[in-house]
């Protein structure tokens, strides 16, 4: 297929990246969000730390992976509507959730590693991925690197070509220019660390198109009560490749991006508008040069697109994960 747009528009397109919508999301009958985690945790062990992770019902299986500064409890309004079909197993990466924090540096391979590692434990075969943030990227390289053991792949704010890798940081556009600049500055070290950035501002104001519940916000910050416990936090976003740094990173998502417009495996992309990692131009590049591919729109949002719009994930993931083939 013929590329439809510019690199340099989609990076243009970035400039909405943390730019806040008001919105108020309509559920339909039957359906209301829940600020508690309503599945018990499991513990598997995985490079000598325990991993946390939620496994629901029974069938084939469908594993939610989520990225910073998240974890399991982001899928909770959205497993309901695939377990009562299928196996929804939802981990906490290494670090993060309930998981474990050992005393690694959590780069991308670390995560991978042990991602890697805890489909190995669990024995998981022929998976349906739903990801999103760092989990779109670990789950991609996972899908790129073991197709024969990955069904189908649905992604949502996904960090992937052509927005990413960024040539600069000028290129993303002055709000995300303003905000990775930041956060890779001995100031963004103290705004993550001391004021758990991430979690209070990012997520909390940010980049959601309707503001958390202290609920909510109590329960993602319940990981991080230190500024230790918060490392992952500050590393993930330094992870972000931008002027060809971290080397590797750039070069896992060049991968991604070409796996992803060349494979006939079955995909879902779920988008918003102004979106963040995926504004717009990003969503029309993939609509132009994804094959087998099927799109929901799913209104205003920003990036925590689970947060404002948890059933209308829900029932287009239902819908297609039952018409996937067997």
């Amino acid at each position: 297929m013929t590329l439809k747009i510019s690199r340099r528009s989609v990076l243009q397109g970035t400039a909405a990246t943390i730019a806040v919508v008001s919105a108020v999301p309509v559920f339909g009958d039957g359906f209301t969000p829940s600020a508690e985690m309503q599945f018990e945790k499991k513990y598997v062990e995985v490079n000598g730390s325990q991993m946390a992770y939620v496994d629901e019902g029974n069938g084939p299986v469908v594993l939610f992976l989520h990225g910073n500064p998240t974890s399991s409890y982001l899928w909770r309004n959205i497993i309901p509507f695939v377990s009562d079909t299928h196996r929804a197993i939802a981990p906490d990466l290494i670090g993060m959730g309930d998981s474990d924090k050992p005393d690694i540096d959590y780069t991308f391979a670390d995560h991978a590693e042990y991602l890697d590692d805890f489909i190995e434990a669990l024995g998981l075969q022929d998976i349906t991925l739903v990801i999103h943030d760092w989990g779109s990227v670990l789950g991609m390289r996972y899908a790129r690197l073991n197709e024969s053991n990955v069904k189908a792949v649905a992604f949502m704010e996904a960090g992937i070509p052509p927005a990413l890798p960024a040539p600069s940081l000028e290129a993303m556009g002055e709000p995300s220019a303003q905000l990775f600049g930041m956060l890779r500055s001995p100031a963004g070290e103290e705004a993550v660390l001391q004021g758990n950035f991430f979690v209070e501002e990012v997520l909390g104001k940010m980049a959601v198109a309707t503001p958390l519940s202290q609920e909510v916000l109590d329960n993602y910050r319940a990981p991080f009560p230190t500024p230790e416990s918060r490392k992952p936090t500050l590393v993930w976003p330094r992870q972000v490749p931008i002027a060809g740094e971290p080397a590797d990173t750039a070069e896992v998502i060049t991968a991604n991006g070409d796996w992803l417009y060349s494979t006939e495996m079955p995909k879902l992309m779920l988008h918003v508008a102004p979106g963040a990692l995926m504004p717009p131009p990003v969503v029309e590049y993939v609509k132009a040069n994804a094959s087998n591919l099927e799109d929901v729109f799913l209104g205003p949002g920003v990036h925590f697109v689970q947060e404002d719009h948890p059933e209308a994930i829900g029932r287009a993931l239902r819908d297609w994960v039952d018409r996937l083939p067997s």
